[in-house]
């Protein structure tokens, strides 16, 4: 079973935790072993420098929103720090510790992160943990029907970061252009071949494009549970082995023959909405269903993921070790695991984020929050969660691929 591996390793950590508690105790401040009262109480005027993607106006509205709602329960100031790639927070906390500023004298309180973004920050040291599971709202999250909760790009998280929202690759297109929707990776090469320069993704190291890119490894690799382990230069060849001949075949049937790629999923979007493509691709399952709301697409536009599956993980909130607010940071982050704070992160009109809570476990009156009707654009038939590959894949991909067909 997929989920065996997670549930055994959830159990063995909590061993751990517990047989460490007593040494870690002595190291940590007097409020960190007081209780959650205690940490709420340090937090109260501390600010919080969150750093975060600000590529997005609905995501930029709802931390404000968040900080207004902290700010007014908890007397903690919430600061977005607004980034682009958070590949240069981790450059920043390695620099801090480089030169030897230590706890609290860092400038990163939060930060939004995942994949090989935390496996650097946890490899090297520039994490504060484990606090995750101690979060009270922690115990609703679906830690068995969302294991990547616990492993973010197939490493597990240790406490060392707090789940935050679900994504799972996901296409879109009209169903009056794109009546039958391809539910492969195969079947996506000959819908190209048969309507050349209609289909594209957007160029790597973009992250829809890598993902793109990783989607059809996991399909093609002859062993998918090698993807799970730390890349080999055995192992890469093997899996990629048949990767790098379908990339062959469908490159000469994307758009502008796959001499030129668009730069971001945005463009991609955009493209379909203007008809020159057939399909674009996201991460969000309820992108489109978002674009038809806010009438940027026709609601004739359906989301679809292939039938054995996709791609999905879970994104994070993590402290850095040297965070100055980790009081402030700890109450952010168990809002953002609120009921309340989850709602209306999922509800299309705020953002349209999936949770990642287990809703059996929550109140009637919360699961009501969720609740959404048979909106145009919504994903009617969910697939299957593929793992991400471990961490240590992504970058070989990207410089191979670019090597091959980087133009």
């Amino acid at each position: 079973m997929p989920h065996r591996p997670t549930l055994i390793h959830f159990s063995r950590r909590q061993l751990l935790l517990a047989a460490g508690a007593a040494t870690s105790a002595a190291l940590q401040p007097a409020w960190a072993q007081s209780g959650w009262s205690a940490i709420e109480q340090a937090a109260r005027g501390q600010t919080v420098f969150w750093n975060a993607w600000a590529g997005s106006e609905q995501t930029n509205a709802y931390l404000q929103w968040v900080a207004q709602q902290v700010q007014a329960s908890h007397g903690v100031k919430l600061q977005h720090v607004k980034i682009t790639d958070t590949a240069d927070v981790v450059k920043r906390v390695r620099a801090e510790k480089a030169a030897g500023r230590g706890a609290n004298e860092g400038t990163v309180d939060l930060v939004w992160i995942n994949g090989e973004n935390f496996a650097a920050m946890k490899r090297e040291g520039l994490l504060f943990g484990p606090w995750a599971e101690s979060l009270p709202h922690f115990r609703l999250v679906d830690v068995v029907g969302k294991p990547t909760t616990l492993n973010d790009f197939s490493v597990p998280t240790e406490g060392m970061e707090s789940p935050w929202g679900m994504a799972q690759f996901t296409l879109f297109a009209d169903s009056k252009r794109l009546p039958q929707q391809p539910q492969s990776m195969q079947a996506l090469l000959a819908l190209a071949r048969a309507q050349p320069g209609r289909i594209t993704h957007p160029r790597l190291p973009d992250f829809h494009g890598t993902t793109f890119i990783k989607q059809a490894l996991v399909e093609f690799a002859p062993d998918a549970r090698a993807l799970a382990q730390p890349v080999t230069d055995a192992a890469f060849a093997t899996q990629t082995a048949a990767l790098w001949p379908f990339l062959d075949a469908l490159r000469p049937h994307l758009w502008r023959a796959g001499r030129q790629f668009p730069q971001n999923a945005a463009a991609v979007r955009q493209m379909m909405a203007d008809g020159e493509l057939l399909l674009a691709i996201t991460f969000n399952p309820n992108e489109a269903a978002n674009e038809i709301a806010a009438r940027r697409l026709p609601a004739s536009v359906v989301s679809w993921q292939f039938e054995r599956g996709t791609i999905g993980n879970t994104h994070f909130v993590a402290i850095p070790y040297n965070a100055r607010a980790r009081a402030g940071a700890q109450v952010v982050a168990n809002f953002l695991l609120s009921p309340g704070a989850q709602a209306r992160k999922a509800d299309l009109a705020h953002w349209g984020d999936p949770t990642v809570l287990d809703l059996a476990r929550l109140s009637a009156a919360d699961r009501a929050l969720f609740q959404t009707g048979k909106l145009p654009g919504l994903v009617t038939r969910v697939a299957p969660t593929l793992p991400e590959p471990h961490a240590s894949w992504v970058d070989p991909l990207e410089k191979e691929w670019a090597r091959r067909h980087g133009v």
